[in-house]
């Protein structure tokens, strides 16, 4: 039987706390008060002191609320018919469509055991150089891609959405502006890629509670996808507004701050998430990217710091490019081998040029003369930049690779990129 308790003694924010008891950690609850009924889900236990979150803000609940517990938390509802629709951090229709009536699956629960595990193996192609030549993303791993306010980081996760070579996008936004949400669900319905996408959005102007909740809807839906044997590709934006919303949370729970106010449980909070990204042994696969904004453009701000302990490398979008240098995929190896026989030289040897390119462009900034060496460091950089770095270039790996041949036989001798004379011999351009 479902418990029923009638009085509640504080409410703080959108945070309320009765006395009850027999109840459990993330246990969902029916707030009712005389505007309405409210979904609410246990955060805290004190004793008999039992808090709270109403998903819907608690403007309108009073002390003389009725709460019932469930007895069970937080559910996604999961069928195939997920796919194509858009949902509320709390797993309600946005699209004016029905509501979901498939299997109800519980969200946040732990993460996959290691021994079902998968040794990361594949790649996934996106269609951007930056990506599948120098820093290519493997299934199963976990990447952040840390920004800065401005940057057209939504943008990269539509391009990647519409062109990453899986079955199923799911979309988590947190915190987004109303134009953003529009941009993603227009940007995939034009291409053709909403009917394999499931988006899950969070917009600024929500109750801030339900921020918390996308994360977990997103990898809940995406682990069941995942089971029948679907490549599952989560695009997560952005966790830094998922921290806040922590923060936030935090504050009105009055626990003790840590670093810049978050909450001491910062990292594991976010590890629960990241480390949902998995490849099953015999199904599926999970693979996560997820922005990371930081402020200040500051790297060892708690949320960047945090997260680059949990993940497999980042990738750093600055001046709206991927940045080559601080950019790291530390699973490239596990797959770059095996596409073709020139990638790992191409990559090794392109980005090695590039750093050569920017120390030329600083003894240029100085005035020191420019050798005949130089003049083609200049070439090559400004090629590479504006062919294989800039966000619009969209080519197929196999004609990437091709593409740094070209720019290396336009800028230099096969004597002065230093490769392998068999490589040179197969693969140089014969004009």
């Amino acid at each position: 039987m479902d418990k029923v308790y009638t009085e509640v003694i504080k409410i703080a924010g959108d945070v309320i706390t009765v006395e009850a008891e027999g109840i459990g950690n993330r246990e969902l609850a029916e707030v009712r008060s005389r505007f309405g009924v409210s979904l609410a889900q246990v955060i805290r236990m004190d004793g008999q002191k039992v808090s709270l979150q109403v998903l819907s803000g608690s403007r309108g609940i009073s002390t003389d609320a009725r709460v019932r517990f469930l007895g069970r938390p937080m559910m996604v509802s999961f069928s195939d018919d997920l796919l194509g629709r858009v949902f509320t951090g709390s797993g309600e229709p946005r699209d004016n469509g029905p509501r979901m009536t498939g299997e109800m699956v519980p969200i946040g629960g732990p993460s996959v055991n290691p021994v079902q595990r998968v040794v990361p193996k594949n790649m996934v192609h996106t269609g951007i150089p930056m990506i599948d030549v120098f820093n290519t993303l493997v299934e199963s791993q976990k990447l952040p891609i840390f920004s800065v306010a401005g940057e057209p980081y939504n943008q990269l996760l539509a391009r990647i959405a519409m062109q990453a070579d899986v079955d199923v996008i799911i979309l988590g936004g947190m915190g987004l502006k109303f134009d953003d949400y529009l941009f993603f669900r227009d940007t995939l319905e034009k291409a053709g890629a909403l009917p394999r996408s499931v988006l899950f959005v969070h917009t600024a102007s929500d109750p801030t509670v339900e921020c918390l909740l996308v994360p977990d809807m997103a990898l809940a839906a995406a682990e069941q996808f995942a089971l029948k044997d679907k490549r599952v590709l989560v695009l997560l934006t952005d966790m830094t507004n998922f921290a806040d919303s922590l923060k936030e949370i935090a504050i009105t729970m009055e626990q003790i701050p840590s670093n810049r106010g978050y909450p001491g449980d910062l990292y594991s909070q976010l590890a629960a998430r990241y480390e949902k990204a998995v490849d099953f042994k015999g199904a599926g696969s999970i693979t996560i990217l997820a922005v990371t904004t930081m402020p200040g453009d500051d790297v060892t701000h708690p949320v960047p710091d945090n997260t680059g302990y949990i993940t497999e490398g980042q990738f750093y979008l600055k001046g709206g490019r991927i940045e080559p240098f601080g950019s790291l995929s530390r699973l490239k190896q596990q797959v770059n081998g095996n596409t073709r026989e020139d990638h790992r030289a191409i990559m090794d040897r392109m980005i090695q040029l590039f750093a050569d390119y920017r120390e030329t462009l600083e003894k240029l900034s100085m005035g020191f003369q420019m050798s005949a060496w130089d003049k083609k460091l200049l070439k090559y950089g400004e090629r590479f930049e504006n062919e294989l770095m800039d966000l619009s270039v969209n080519i197929p790996l196999e004609q990437a690779l091709d593409l740094g041949w070209q720019i290396l036989e336009d800028c230099f001798t096969p004597q002065e990129v230093g490769m392998k004379l068999a490589l040179i011999e197969k693969y140089w351009p014969r004009k």
